[in-house]
């Protein structure tokens, strides 16, 4: 059996926030945070082809609530259907969210650490350390048996060394490319605001992201994902332009798609 992932952004944006990953030979998944309605949760599920009755676990990247606030209604309406999957969360996390303390008692919230393996819906998970204002902030990496693998990185100002060294070697790559500088410079945003989103705590730039996909090239590399797009200081062709560029410089032949807000995108 070959065992080949499955990236389905469900949602990504600062308005909501929730991928899953699958192993399409086994059908299982792993949902990477939950900020979107629990009718948009199931439905794109069901667009996706993903039965959330095969979902393992819940992983929860930081407590910011575009990642959090849908995860109470969407693991109730999970448990009517007799599916209860594990909360993995940071202790950090689980201090500073109310949606995941509010989850204690009623589900089976688990504490993680970066750095650590996690054995979930049949694949390896590693869980990195990425640079955000929260409380704690990771992304992940996913190897199914066989070694396929997929890299999730959002929210984050800056790639830190832990980070590239987990996204090497990935076939699909979920890469934050959330502000356009000029646009974020030019846009509406209070000063305070643009200066956390453009710093090593904030959001990746196009250009950021574009600059880490170049040093992340190898010749397994087959999708690109452009995820968290900001709506104010970014467009959906700019991302995509800038990391096909970053390819092209290479010759290399990855196919670049953006993550939107409102609509399902999946790689497999």
């Amino acid at each position: 059996m070959e065992h080949r992932l499955a990236v389905h952004v469900l949602a990504s944006g600062s308005r909501g926030n929730a991928t899953v990953v699958e192993d399409v030979a086994t059908g299982a998944g792993v949902l990477v945070d939950c900020g979107i309605c629990k009718r948009d949760f199931f439905a794109r599920c069901e667009e996706a082809g993903f039965d959330p009755a095969n979902l393992a676990a819940v992983l929860v990247t930081h407590e910011h609530t575009d990642h959090t606030k849908g995860l109470g209604v969407v693991l109730r309406g999970l448990a009517k259907a007799g599916v209860r999957p594990p909360v993995y969360a940071e202790r950090a996390v689980r201090a500073a969210s109310r949606e995941v303390a509010a989850l204690e008692g009623s589900c089976d919230v688990r504490a993680f650490s970066a750095g650590e393996a996690l054995s979930l819906a049949g694949m390896q998970v590693g869980a990195f350390r990425t640079s955000h204002d929260a409380a704690a902030s990771c992304g992940f990496r996913f190897e199914a048996a066989g070694g396929d693998a997929a890299g999730l990185m959002t929210d984050t100002g800056a790639v830190t060394g832990e980070a590239h060294e987990a996204l090497l070697g990935v076939r699909l790559l979920a890469i934050e490319a959330n502000h356009d500088p000029r646009m974020l410079a030019e846009g509406p945003y209070p000063y305070p605001v643009k200066r956390r989103v453009a710093s090593d705590a904030g959001h990746l730039s196009n250009g950021q992201a574009a600059e880490e996909l170049a040093r992340l090239l190898h010749a397994g590399l087959e999708q690109v994902v452009a995820m968290h797009i900001s709506q104010n200081n970014n467009t959906y062709r700019l991302p995509v332009e800038a990391l096909a560029a970053a390819l092209s410089r290479e010759g290399h032949p990855a196919a670049v798609r953006a993550a939107y807000q409102d609509m399902l995108v999946s790689v497999r």
